[in-house]
């Protein structure tokens, strides 16, 4: 039988659906399957945007329609025949999971002082201990209007805890823990007291506002004004309003009113005004805003269009037909959502919950066993985790490309890596607040700093002396940003380097070559793929690097990855692989399989490791009874090194596009130092893997 939480409020508006993601994220890393419910569904108009947010999640396989439990009609019409169709729907659920998230209504519906006591029925009919989320702001009720909510103090905080907790034990729910969301920065200790004193022995957690979280997007501002996309890049409209600033004044006084990420409202015919304000965008001495409001159902001239389109500008500019008091109301009641196409919402989201909350102490409290299956969501998550315990400086040459730009944004919320990005600081950070990013965080380093150029320069000729290589030459050589980027490694002022995005492999790794070289004892630079299958990790090498290697660079590819594979948990048991098993078949393809294995064994005699060995040999433990019945690799083997490229390079794709893998890499092994490669189609989250993994290599050098 699953276990479940269910997490409900007091109140609208206490920012559930971060808690809900938070916990659903910190269950997905304990067991495989995860489950959501909603009980009562904020709409039937509309598909319910919170549970749309979980579905999302990579760990949950339900279908929408499965996770909903009735509609308030039907709690209306006849609550009870409502609770008990809440309870056979959820039953479908827990059936198909190891654990559901179970999110309580959102008081959408007429308001009623019985709806936490519904609530807390609910839980008790389910068997579900109650997550309490208490909210940290006033007027978090359907009155609240952006920026008007104020912060509530530990006396009300104590107070709401009391009236909330006497509605749970009327109910006969059981409490496993309160969150306070949504609370004053600078006073979260306070609050959490506060808390305790009305619930002594619970585990109590506060989180701090985060004005993004509630910010409305410029897309949900433009429905809500009725508006359409006159001019602008329509993908900017996901960038957060964090402010409005109204325009009802001459140009040179609302120029110094501009706010950093505020929606300017400016009337249609105002055009000197939008004029300016587009211009002064592109200074880069006026705060960045999120776009533009034009107001009035004016058209702009023609005159006044063609400048536009001559300005390097993607700014929203969105044109209602509503006057300026109507826009200006229609903006205020726009609330934010958290939202999974929301990158960094959601980002935000799950760094205040890792911060915040004692993520071990509440599976604890839900006596969770965790499972020996490692999923591909589990070992990424593993990895973040290992990052952010012995954080590393990791640089990011390409910071031209939207995808870096994304992840580092996502690497740095999450506190997994300490980064550098490589490119002119103006444009780098001009995009990322055009993207919604949040780069603050990251050092942004033009790649022809002269300071370092030169010092890059005299360190880069210094090495390359024996190839004739001069100060002028070198000095050409270390501005391009993969070299620029290795040097910061070879120097110490990062621990790694992650490229590749949009350059060749040989291009990002050439660098490495010729400054970082090789470990003692390694001749060969190779790599492999961590391959996340449903239930395992394995590791495949060599399947980027060397096309043909003889016997000797296949032991340095074999023992490479056995190294490769302690450091990321695995313990390597190494298959090396041929078209023939054990002492069965003969040529020159095999002889190099089994003279590379006795050169393990020769080098490494603690690993384990068989060869000549048949892939299924190696995987599957009923071939390899009937094959190798006393082999202790056989049929368990986790590390497979592959004859050549050729094979390698198709069988992990085969894999990765047959059995749904999920191919993590190539990760380079054999440097002094990490330096790692992506595929030029890498996703965000690819590139979030390979940084992770990169730390992680940097601070294993360390330990070693």
């Amino acid at each position: 039988m699953a276990r479940s939480i269910y997490i409900t409020s007091a109140e609208g508006h206490t920012g559930k659906s971060t808690i809900a993601l938070g916990t659903l994220d910190t269950l997905s890393h304990q067991v495989e399957r995860v489950g959501v419910f909603r009980p009562i569904a904020r709409s039937t108009a509309e598909p319910d945007y919170v549970v749309e947010l979980l579905l999302g999640h990579d760990s949950v396989e339900l279908e929408y329609e499965e996770c909903i439990g009735v509609s308030y009609d039907e709690v209306h019409h006849d609550a009870e025949a409502a609770l008990s169709r809440i309870v056979d729907r959820y039953k479908l659920v827990e059936a198909k999971c190891d654990a559901v998230v179970i999110v309580g209504s959102d008081y959408t519906d007429v308001g009623s002082p019985t709806e936490l006591g519904y609530n807390a029925r609910i839980a008790a009919n389910l068997g579900a201990p109650v997550l309490l989320v208490l909210g940290g702001r006033s007027g978090q009720g359907s009155g609240e209007r952006l920026g008007q909510a104020d912060p509530r103090s530990a006396a009300e905080m104590n107070d709401i805890a009391e009236l909330a907790l006497t509605e749970l034990r009327s109910a006969h729910a059981s409490l496993v823990a309160v969150i306070a969301n949504r609370v004053e920065a600078d006073n979260l200790e306070n609050i959490r007291s506060a808390i305790l004193d009305a619930k002594p022995g619970v585990p109590v957690w506060a989180i701090p506002e985060d004005p993004y979280l509630i910010a409305p997007s410029m897309d949900s501002i433009m429905s809500a004004t009725q508006g359409t996309l006159l001019k602008g890049d329509p993908a900017l409209l996901s960038r957060e309003a964090l402010g409005v600033v109204v325009a009802g004044m001459s140009m040179v006084n609302v120029l110094p009113r501009l706010i950093q990420g505020a929606v300017l409202v400016v009337a249609g015919d105002r055009t000197e005004v939008l004029l300016a304000v587009m211009m002064a965008q592109g200074s880069g001495t006026f705060p960045s805003i999120a776009g533009v409001i034009m107001n009035g159902g004016f058209d702009l001239p023609e005159p006044v269009e063609r400048l536009l389109d001559g300005l390097p500008q993607s700014l929203p500019i969105i044109r209602t037909d509503l006057g300026t008091y109507d826009t200006i109301v229609a903006i205020t009641r726009t609330r934010g959502r958290l939202a999974a196409d929301s990158q960094r919402k959601y980002d935000a989201a799950l760094a205040l919950f890792e911060q915040h909350v004692n993520a071990a102490e509440l599976l604890d409290f839900l006596q969770l066993a965790r499972t020996d299956v490692v999923t591909p969501l589990m070992f990424e998550h593993g990895l973040l985790e290992r990052a952010r315990q012995n954080r590393k400086h990791i640089v990011l040459p390409e910071g031209d490309d939207d995808r870096i730009l994304r992840a580092a944004h996502t690497l740095l919320a999450r506190e997994v890596a300490d980064l550098t990005i490589l490119g002119e600081p103006f444009e780098v950070h001009s995009r990322a607040i055009e993207l919604g990013l949040d780069l603050s965080r990251a050092q942004v380093l033009s790649p022809h700093d002269a300071v370092l150029s030169h010092k890059f320069a005299e360190e880069y000729a210094k090495l390359r002396a024996h190839k004739g290589v001069t100060f002028d030459q070198a000095r050409d050589q270390v501005s391009d940003v993969s070299y620029f980027g290795t040097m910061m490694v070879h120097l110490g002022l990062a621990d790694g380097m992650v490229s590749g995005a949009v350059h060749t492999t040989a291009h990002t790794i050439r660098p490495a070559f010729e400054i970082i070289k090789t470990k003692p004892g390694v001749k060969v630079v190779s790599s492999v793929f961590l391959m996340a299958l449903q239930d395992r990790v394995l590791v495949y090498g060599d399947c980027a690097v060397i096309p043909t290697p003889d016997a000797s660079q296949l032991a340095d590819i074999a023992i490479s990855s056995s190294a490769t594979a302690e450091q990321f948990g695995i313990e390597p048991r190494v298959a090396m692989l041929s078209y023939s098993t054990g002492a069965s078949g003969s040529g020159a393809d095999v002889e190099k399989v089994r003279d590379a294995t006795a050169l393990v064994r020769s080098r490494r005699p603690d690993l384990l490791v068989e060869g000549p060995i048949q892939y299924d040999a190696a995987a599957d433990a009923a071939v390899a009874a009937t094959k190798m019945p006393e082999s202790l690799v056989a049929g368990r083997a986790t590390v497979f090194i592959f004859p050549d490229l050729n094979t390698g390079n198709n069988t992990y794709k085969a894999v990765q596009r047959s059995a749904g893998a999920v191919a993590i890499g190539p990760v380079l092994q054999g440097l002094k130092k990490p330096i790692n490669d992506l595929s030029r189609g890498a996703l965000v989250q690819d590139i979030v893997n390979t940084v992770a993994i990169t730390a992680i290599q940097a601070a294993s050098e360390d330990q070693s």
